[in-house]
């Protein structure tokens, strides 16, 4: 392709990407506490719905809402979290956060790691900031996002593959450290088993995984929280 036309084709393919995102309907309280699964095309594929038979096997009392949106940086995620309100209409007990891999498409995002800290200390911002009718605040797991294992034309190159390990996570790990935030490792899991990652996308047993690894970290916040509410009552 020649030099002149391949910024039109890239510009193209991000208007048609934009024009084909489709954002969650927000579903009808039930009047159980929220948990609200944050992120990109990663969330919005498959875990959420995992993660929910894992809790409903445990009998926790919970209601998962997916807010994965396809395509989205951070800086897109902020925009979608002030136009759907979603924070405000949920009311969310628990935040799944996992956000970063657009940020690294060379195609239409390719955010600095500078940009990538403070979009994602907005939108961490934005949670924390949200009080409950309980007047609690959301308790958010933010998680680092999994390897770029190949190169995909026009979308990620070998950069982008280099920046998950020596940019965006280390700044995800740093946020999560200082602001005292349980960090879900989702890196180390898909690097360890590279057969559930072919892509930026996982196997679907690479997202049964995935809602596991959330599972294990979240199930004993919700059984504390329950065993706690039973106790004030």
């Amino acid at each position: 392709m020649k030099p002149f036309f391949r910024p039109l084709v890239l510009l193209l393919l991000h208007f048609l990407a934009t024009g084909c995102r489709r954002e969650p309907a927000v579903p009808v309280p039930t009047g159980q506490p929220v948990v609200l699964c944050a992120g990109d095309s990663i969330t919005a594929a498959s875990y959420p719905k995992f993660l929910k038979k894992l809790l409903l096997r445990d009998g926790l009392p919970v209601q998962v809402i997916n807010a994965g949106i396809k395509g989205d940086s951070t800086a897109e995620y902020i925009r979608f979290l002030e136009r759907s309100q979603i924070i405000e209409r949920t009311d969310p007990s628990w935040v799944l956060l996992q956000l970063g891999t657009n940020d690294l498409r060379i195609d239409s995002h390719a955010t600095t790691t500078e940009q990538f800290r403070k979009n994602l200390e907005t939108i961490l911002d934005r949670f924390g900031r949200h009080r409950n009718r309980d007047g609690s605040s959301p308790r958010i797991i933010l998680a680092t996002i999994p390897p770029i294992p190949v190169e995909i034309r026009w979308h990620f190159n070998a950069v982008s593959r280099a920046r998950v390990e020596t940019e965006i996570n280390p700044a995800i790990r740093a946020i999560a450290s200082r602001r005292g935030l349980v960090l879900a490792d989702h890196y180390t899991i898909f690097a360890s088993r590279p057969e559930l990652l072919p892509d930026v996308h996982p196997t679907e047993e690479g997202y049964r995984v995935l809602a596991a690894a959330w599972h294990r970290i979240l199930a004993p916040l919700v059984s504390a929280a329950a065993a706690q509410n039973q106790k004030s009552q």
